[in-house]
């Protein structure tokens, strides 16, 4: 996990450390998400989300994959994003996702 730096942060060795994770990808806007069974949507919670994100989906399973050409995001909240995909009993359509942006 990325470092949590406060407002009130003083420590200079603190703040570099951070703008260096940043910079070599590491942040806290990702996550890992299956799709939920016999429905059509599925509420992804991600505190860092704001209304101007993109959050983009990445497949980690051969269903997740071939679910694909059904899957995409279907609305941006502040702090969550809602996935609309084809409704079955697979269990593992399981996909990474970040939210960048905003």
């Amino acid at each position: 996990m990325a470092i949590q730096l406060q407002p009130q942060e003083t420590s200079i060795r603190r703040i570099v450390q951070a703008v260096i994770e940043l910079v070599n990808g590491r942040h806290n806007s990702r996550g890992v998400v299956s799709l939920a069974t016999g429905s059509t949507s599925t509420v992804v919670t991600a505190p860092n989300c704001s209304l101007e994100a993109i959050p983009v989906l990445s497949p980690l399973t051969a269903n997740a994959a071939a679910a694909l050409a059904t899957t995409y995001i279907a609305a941006i909240e502040q702090g969550s994003f809602t996935i609309h995909h084809a409704s079955n009993a697979q269990a593992d359509r399981t996909f990474g996702w970040t939210a960048t942006g905003g």
